[in-house]
This record gives C-alpha cells, structure tokens and sequence, in this order.
C-alpha cells in the first residue's frame, strides 16, 4: 500500500480510495495519513470484521458501509474513481501489485535464497497471488533463485470462483455469490482473476478449497502457538493440511503458508469460537468463572 500511495502523493491525487473487506482499507487508511491525503474507503455493511473497521475509522478514512457485497462495493470505487477523480488503491493498481511483491522478496531473502517447494496462500481478490506470481518470475529471471517454487492458492469453499475455474483449466471465468467466515477472502469476483490465474500457470501452481471448520481448527492451531492469525490467514495452513493429506504436499517438503493478517483484526470470531460454539470445538479454551477464593484457584488448576 505504501507503494501505491506513494504513487498517488507523485501524480498530485486529490485523494485515495479503495474497496475493502477490511484489511486494504486499514492499510490505506493509514498511509493515507501519514501522506497528509484524503481517504476514502467503501466495505460491505455488515461484512467487516470490527479490528478492521475500527483501523478506518481511527486512522481517518471516510468510511461508506454498503448495502452489498464486495463485489459491488468495487464496482462503486471504480466509478467513483473516474467520476470523481480518485486515485484507486485496490489491487487493479499495478503499484499496489509492485509493492506487495515485496512479500515474496523478503521471504525469499530470509531463506537465503533457497526456494521452499511450495508457497501456500489465502486468495480472496487474488492480488496477493498475482503478485507473488511476479515476484517469483522476475527473481528467476534476475538469478536470485534457481527454480520456481510452486503456489499453492487456499479459497473458503463458499467463496470459491478461483477454484472452480481452476478445476475446469480456467476455461472459463466464475463469479459466485460469497459466504465465508474469512471475511477477508469473502469475494465472489476476484479482480486479479486474469494476472492470478498465471501466476498458478507459471508455478505449476494449484489452487484448493477449505471448509469454514477447516480454517476455524488451523486458527486454533496457529493462535495456540502464540502467533496468532485472522481466518483468512489460517485458511493458507488448512490448505497446507489438506494437500498434505491428498499427497501433494511431500510430508518432507520444504513449504510456507503465507499469514496475511494478525488475530486482533478479527476478535470477534475468537470469541465466538471459544467462549460461544456449541458444542465446544476440541481446541475451544473456555474462560472460567470462580470466587475470589484460592481454594477455586487451585481446583481449577488441579483440574
């Protein structure tokens, strides 16, 4: 984001703007900012998780919740940006692509150049993994690495349009209507779709879905490590889990699943999951209440 902000300060833009599920709309909220320019976000009323909305708000951004999806909510920004002269900071933006490239660099760089085998990723508007794509292509190009690892993009199945073109060859573009708990991800219309689609070409790349029980039990995993991740991060390792178990993944296989986003942008589903399902998910960690007595204390650590 900071990339494409930049951009936006170069060419004397009046202001930024972007559709969100949240986590593009903390981010240019922020820098927007620090930039000293107007910012303008438009989310999906209803379908935020409240981490990332309060980020808008605080930060400054003037905050439109519509009456839609996603999906609509980029429509809007689209016209918004023709029509009213706003710089537009989705993913479509290719400096907002340069920038996030900067993820695989640095992950590349932190492996000392060795590729792992697979690169496993949540993919909603599938910038994330156009850029990646990128990213790898141009480090091979430059001799940085000496093979391409191969991306492995992780969809909720409610909200799966990548994956269903993906089992076809991408034959043929899908667009769904979106119902995932991994509200970042919650996206029926990817707009990366085309730049996505060969950046799994060009790795030899595959791409999966995972349930909403699939990303909740990866959660639990991953927080209880005391790392800590939103839903649509853990959907990267229920999909490494998964293709794990259908022998895509070598047990021995040198992997990373990419965390997107950390656990306080969504406490709400944290809550829910440990305080609220019923029944009780085998990793819930229930608060218990006891008297200000020792004695209840130690009965609970006994127990």
């Amino acid at each position: 984001m900071t990339v494409g902000v930049t951009q936006a300060r170069r060419i004397g833009a009046r202001a930024v703007a972007c559709a969100s599920t949240g986590n593009t709309a903390a981010a240019l909220a922020a820098y927007a900012a620090l930039a000293g320019l107007r910012a303008l976000v438009i989310v999906p009323r209803g379908k935020v998780a409240f981490g990332k909305l309060a980020q808008a708000l605080a930060y400054g951004a003037r905050t439109l919740l519509v009456r839609g999806n996603f999906d609509e909510c980029l429509e809007l920004a689209d016209q918004a940006g023709e029509r009213l002269g706003v710089y537009l900071l989705n993913s479509v933006n290719p400096f907002r692509l340069e920038g996030q490239k900067t993820i695989m660099l640095e992950l590349l760089q932190q492996l000392g150049w060795e590729p792992p085998e697979w690169i496993v990723l949540p993919a909603g508007n599938l910038g994330n993994t156009a850029a990646f794509g990128k990213a790898l292509r141009e480090a091979c190009e430059w001799g940085l690495i000496d093979r391409l690892p191969r991306l492995a993009a992780v969809q909720a199945e409610g909200a799966a349009p990548f994956a269903l073109s993906f089992r076809e060859g991408f034959a043929q573009r899908h667009r769904v209507e979106p119902h995932t708990i991994a509200t970042a991800i919650n996206i029926g219309n990817p707009v990366s779709y085309d730049r996505a689609a060969r950046a799994i070409r060009d790795t030899n790349g595959v791409v999966t879905t995972v349930t909403d029980d699939d990303i909740l039990e990866a959660k639990a995993v991953v927080d209880a490590a005391g790392i800590g991740c939103e839903p649509a991060s853990a959907a990267a390792v229920a999909g490494a889990r998964r293709l794990v178990r259908e022998g895509l993944i070598g047990r021995d296989a040198r992997s990373v699943a990419i965390l997107t986003g950390h656990v306080l942008k969504d406490p709400e589903i944290v809550s829910h999951y440990h305080r609220d399902r019923e029944p009780p998910p085998a990793r819930a960690n229930r608060p218990i209440e006891i008297d200000a007595r020792l004695e209840e204390v130690e009965r609970v650590m006994n127990a």
